[in-house]
């Protein structure tokens, strides 16, 4: 049994569309146009980003096959010591790519929570691909090998998650359960906590300091000065 979605098709194995991004671009669409013509992209209006490696036509979710993107609240380490929010950049940059045009989604396998494991492209481009080719992505080497060259590409030039050797979204989600981030080194003792009221950073001197935890998953993180606190863009805590 087949079944097509809106934006891109989903069928039984012996009709899969094989997810090596190796095929030609231009011609594997216009292949797929001409054997399963009820799979043309929906409008670009349809697309909602999710994240950087996660978005929906039309009500289908995809999750980009062989890439995994920071997590979107995620910051990582940049040369000058501090860090930079790698997590939304990653969904501002498929967001980017889009760029207000229509998406192809092919695949033929869903993950454990539904979504469908897809290549997406934006006519020629390959959504997966330039993800990890501008240091956006990690090729996800758990379940392929297929972005390795454009991660080696992105890692040379020192692009986006490469500026600076930083903790990969895998390693991030191993360490959310429950996970407090400990003292980074000694000296460095000013707790930089994100909360509705925005970055806010706390000294040992503060009335909150110890109720606050760090959660790096939340992008949170410690500072050894007040000066690089505030130059990282968090404000001190009114009653510190």
């Amino acid at each position: 049994m087949r079944t097509f979605a809106a934006s891109g098709y989903v069928g039984s194995s012996r009709n899969a569309v094989s997810l090596n991004p190796g095929v030609r671009s231009g011609r594997l669409i216009l292949l797929l146009a001409c054997l399963y013509p009820l799979s043309f992209p929906t409008m670009a209006q349809a697309v909602r980003v999710i994240d950087g490696d996660t978005l929906e036509i039309a009500g289908v979710i995809y999750r980009l096959h062989g890439i995994d993107t920071p997590e979107k609240h995620q910051h990582c380490n940049a040369p000058d010591n501090g860090s930079w929010p790698c997590g939304k950049a990653a969904t501002n940059k498929l967001t980017a790519l889009i760029n207000g045009q229509s998406v192809i989604c092919l695949g033929n396998k869903r993950d454990r929570y539904q979504r469908v494991i897809a290549v997406c492209y934006r006519g020629s481009i390959n959504l997966n691909a330039e993800m990890v080719r501008t240091g956006h992505a990690w090729a996800y080497r758990r379940y392929s090998l297929d972005y390795l060259p454009q991660e080696q590409e992105a890692r040379v030039n020192h692009l986006g998650i490469w500026q600076e050797a930083t903790q990969t979204a895998q390693e991030l989600r191993s360490g959310l359960r429950g996970h407090i981030v400990k003292q980074p080194s000694e000296g460095c003792v000013i707790k930089g906590n994100i909360s509705a009221n925005g970055r806010i950073y706390h000294t040992p001197a503060s009335s909150w300091y110890r109720r606050t935890k760090i959660n790096q998953g939340k992008g949170e993180r410690w500072f050894c000065t007040e000066f690089e606190a505030r130059a990282a863009g968090w404000r001190a805590a009114h009653w510190s």
